[in-house]
C-alpha cells in the first residue's frame, strides 16, 4: 500500500545504511513451518503497475499496512543496497525498494532478488492465526 503524500522523496535525506525497514506480509508470504518470509513478498506486479515494494519504518506502521497483515519482517538498508536496489523514504513513515524488475520483463533477475531480499529477512512478527 503506497501512502499519499504532498512531500517527495527528494524532502528526505538519504537513508542510512544500517537503517531496519520493515515489510507487512500478506498470507502466503510466511512459510510458517520453517518461520521463513517466501520470495513472493518481494515481487512486483506489473498488472497493477506497481513501480516499488513497500516498506514501514516500524513495525507498528506495517501493521497497520495491511487489512489481514499475517507477519512483519525486518531488512536493513545496506543490505538491500548490497543486492544493486535502493530504499527511499517517501513520507515520514513510508519507504520504497525500487530498482526491482518485473518478472514478465526479467524473470530470472527478478527471481534472483526475491529470494535474496527473503534470505535478508527476519520475521519480527507473525499472526498467531493459521
Amino acid at each position: 500500500m503506497i501512502e499519499q503524500s504532498s512531500e517527495s522523496a527528494s524532502e528526505y535525506e538519504k537513508l542510512p545504511d544500517n537503517t531496519v525497514v520493515y515489510r507487512a506480509l500478506r498470507k502466503g508470504w510466511i512459510d510458517r513451518d520453517r518461520s521463513i518470509v517466501k520470495s513472493d513478498a518481494y515481487y512486483l506486479r506489473k498488472r497493477i503497475n506497481e513501480q516499488s515494494i513497500s516498506v514501514n519504518f516500524s513495525i507498528e506502521q506495517s501493521l497497520s499496512a495491511l487489512k489481514n497483515c499475517e507477519g512483519v519482517a525486518s531488512l536493513n538498508v545496506g543490505g538491500i543496497r548490497e543486492l544493486g536496489l535502493n530504499v527511499v523514504r517517501d513520507s515520514s513513515s513510508h519507504g520504497s525498494i525500487i530498482g526491482l524488475p518485473y518478472r514478465e520483463d526479467n524473470r530470472p533477475r527478478a527471481n534472483e532478488l526475491a529470494l535474496l531480499l527473503a534470505r535478508q529477512s527476519q520475521i519480527v512478527w507473525e499472526s498467531l492465526s493459521k
